[in-house]
């Protein structure tokens, strides 16, 4: 597929709406295991947000996508401090 929308052009059009979309605070393209690969980090407040933000991947690219949730020193903090008061 990615070969396919790098020949026709729609590749950029399709990453700018990604990132408009996801409004990542970093987005990396690499390979990974001898794909095309992309790592956005983003903000995700709710899980029901997912469909929002990743069908596009499944319908614009036929792409695998998956999601890791992640901890800033802030949200670690205050899940221990959470953890410490039994709350």
């Amino acid at each position: 597929m990615g070969n396919e929308l790098i020949k026709s052009g729609a590749l950029p059009k399709i990453m700018e709406t990604a990132l408009a979309a996801l409004q990542p605070e970093a987005a990396y393209f690499t390979l990974d295991g001898g794909d095309r690969a992309c790592f956005y980090y983003f903000d995700m407040q709710q899980s029901s947000q997912m469909p929002a933000l990743v069908e596009s991947f499944f319908m614009d690219w036929h792409a695998k996508v998956s999601l890791q949730p992640v901890m800033n020193a802030d949200d670690l903090r205050r899940g221990l401090g959470e953890l410490m008061s039994g709350t």
